[in-house]
């Protein structure tokens, strides 16, 4: 008789090889996934934008192989040199997609600002409608900057208000055309697009305001029957745009394209012009950079993105940026780039403290610090 050994009540083996391959396996397709998931994390676009440092251009000199800007009808210009650059913003358009990757990076770069898209853009602007705006804005800019040129120079520049757009669901539809210049409102005269609007917001919605216009150089009153806004029932509305028309004294013509938009350049452009039509040099022979929207009256504004139009403008070697006053916390949130920050109020401010330093460059003037 045989005896057979006693049998474990288990083999201590059974299953141990089946649970390290589920155990490596499970931790492979977890770092399969997630690095999946951190791949497509980083390709999918996310709802914001970047605004980066663009081209810089100076107004004295060409552009597209011709003169930026150019003055006609035999008046005098005198010889300059230096460099007055206007900056831009290199910005992600209403239809183009950041990717996590992009937002990520340039988070951590401090040329770059990342905000969120519709805090640049209405919901559901296309890239056509937000290019027409620009385009628009540039060609304010550029009638803006030659008219507080010239007023600086001492010109006389009459201004009219001009019937821009007339809505079709508005107040003034079959009343009122495009192109006809309004003189007065319930006959009190205006001669700006404030003035124009502060009168007709005197009334009450639903009252009748009478409208002295010109048509095709005929005077005529137009009656209209006033609307109350869409955000607001208490201001009344007639349902146009309004500019301004320019009786200029000297022709200058702007030749930027329209590879650039928005108002930013309009200090730039006045200075350059001031510059052409006065003997001596603005810059004293340097590089000068700068920015800000500008009124009729020489006034500048604040504008977006001076951080990035300031790194712009010390790559291309400026040494004196200009600061729209209202933009002097922001400029001074983070490098000067070695560059004297001039802080302006209008374009008197501007010219006098540029004429300083041409003569001294060490010179104090306004600053933002």
């Amino acid at each position: 008789m045989s005896l057979t050994p006693p049998q474990p009540d288990h083999d201590p083996w059974i299953g141990f090889e089946p649970s390290v391959s589920r155990r490596y396996v499970t931790v492979v397709v977890a770092a399969v996934t997630t690095i999946l998931l951190t791949i497509v994390a980083f390709m999918l676009p996310v709802p914001y934008a970047t605004l980066q440092p663009g081209p810089v251009f100076d107004t004295l000199g060409e552009f597209n192989g011709e003169p930026m800007l150019a003055v006609e009808g035999g008046v005098a210009t005198y010889p300059t040199d230096g460099a007055l650059d206007f900056t831009t913003v290199s910005v992600t358009g209403p239809d183009g997609k950041v990717g996590f990757s992009e937002a990520l990076l340039a988070y951590f770069d401090s040329d770059v600002r990342v905000v969120p898209k519709d805090f640049l853009y209405p919901e559901g602007e296309t890239a056509e409608e937000s290019d027409a705006q620009s385009a628009a804005q540039l060609a304010s800019s550029k009638d803006n900057s030659t008219v507080a040129a010239l007023r600086a120079l001492g010109y006389e520049v009459p201004e009219q208000v001009e019937i821009g757009e007339v809505a079709e669901d508005g107040a003034s539809v079959d009343l009122l055309e495009s192109g006809d210049v309004v003189v007065a409102v319930d006959g009190s005269a205006v001669a700006t697009p404030q003035q124009a609007v502060e009168a007709v917001s005197a009334v009450t919605p639903g009252d009748v305001v009478t409208l002295s216009v010109e048509r095709d150089g005929a005077p005529q009153d137009v009656a209209i029957t006033t609307k109350p806004a869409a955000d607001d029932p208490e201001v009344p509305r007639i349902g146009v745009s309004l500019a301004s028309r320019f009786d200029l004294p000297v022709q200058i013509d702007n030749n930027v394209g329209d590879s650039v938009g928005g108002p930013s350049a309009g200090t730039m452009f006045a200075l350059a012009i001031y510059d052409l039509l006065t003997p001596g040099s603005l810059t004293g022979g340097r590089r000068i950079a700068g920015t800000g929207e500008i009124s009729p009256d020489g006034v500048v504004g604040p504008i977006g993105g001076v951080r990035q139009k300031m790194a712009g403008a010390n790559a291309d070697g400026a040494e004196v940026f200009l600061v729209p006053a209202d933009n002097c916390a922001e400029a001074e949130d983070g490098d000067d780039f070695g560059m004297t920050l001039v802080k302006i109020t209008d374009l008197d401010d501007a010219i006098a403290s540029l004429e300083t330093l041409a003569e001294d460059p060490d010179a104090k003037v306004p600053s933002c610090s």
